[in-house]
């Protein structure tokens, strides 16, 4: 039987892409590049990776852009790591990591795999960059051909292009950095996996509280109060509303599942970015 279209949503693209994308973070075989690289611990290479198409910038720009991340944990990293890898380096280096994972992960679906990648092409090819500088500078690397690397790339081009709506869109409902992560913390995501992934203080997490509670977004326990939890849905809303995917074709994201699923399991549930387990 096929796919209701209709369920064929930007939210249900999404959640079979991010597994995907989101081994340069969690594969070892990335882990390993970078520290092949010189750059020693995760971070490095997470900041040096992500931060690279956008050129040799320093921690502004990616406080800018990255979102949730307190700006003096990207200052520990930035702009120091060009000192040991240049952006172009750690633009092959995040490539080489992501492909091994992919290859490892994806063994005995290269079929699907060379097939997803041809079927996400033409959603990721010609996106509408305005006013999405990480989607931007993405865009604007080379294609690869290999079928397993062009799967990746057009994972990151969507992710990256959803992200950077994502953050307009949490712009535009008042909340910063700190304060969509204590807000999700109240919901649905241990404050475990947010506070310390993304650098915020003690200090700085319980402003971020007391300002929600402020707003009646966050009861005195922490937990969100429906209005927060409205503030949450509408945010979503306006995210998935502005990304690509709405009417996804049933053939796109059918031979997309085994291999998320493959993905999936190099990562870990629950995680800093959100993405459900499977059949959650």
């Amino acid at each position: 039987m096929d796919m209701d279209t209709t369920k064929n949503t930007p939210r249900t693209l999404w959640s079979l892409i991010e597994p995907v994308h989101a081994v340069t973070y969690f594969a070892p075989e990335s882990h390993a590049a970078f520290e092949e690289a010189g750059l020693r611990g995760f971070w490095r290479g997470y900041f040096a990776g992500r931060a690279a198409p956008l050129g040799p910038v320093g921690p502004g720009p990616v406080v800018a852009a990255f979102f949730s991340f307190a700006p003096a944990m990207a200052a520990r990293a930035l702009p120091s790591v060009w000192d040991r890898v240049s952006p172009a380096e750690a633009l092959a280096v995040r490539r080489s990591g992501a492909r091994a994972a992919l290859r490892r992960l994806l063994a005995g679906l290269e079929t699907e795999t060379a097939r997803a990648a041809e079927l996400l092409t033409p959603y990721a090819r010609d996106l509408d960059v305005g006013g999405r500088p990480l989607a931007a500078a993405n865009a604007g690397l080379p294609w690869p051909d290999d079928p397993v690397d062009r799967l990746w790339h057009c994972a990151t081009l969507l992710r990256e292009h959803r992200g950077d709506g994502h953050v307009a869109a949490l712009e535009a409902a008042g909340l910063d950095g700190c304060e969509i992560l204590a807000l999700r913390a109240g919901i649905d995501l241990p404050r475990s996996e947010l506070q310390p992934h993304r650098g915020w203080s003690d200090e700085q997490w319980s402003a971020a509280c007391q300002r929600l509670t402020d707003r009646g977004l966050l009861g005195p326990d922490g937990t969100a109060t429906d209005a927060g939890r409205e503030v949450h849905r509408a945010v979503e809303a306006a995210t998935d509303g502005a990304a690509v995917g709405a009417g996804a074709a049933d053939e796109l994201l059918k031979t997309l599942t085994p291999l998320s699923r493959a993905c999936a399991d190099a990562l870990r549930f629950p995680n800093p970015i959100g993405l459900p387990a499977a059949g959650t």
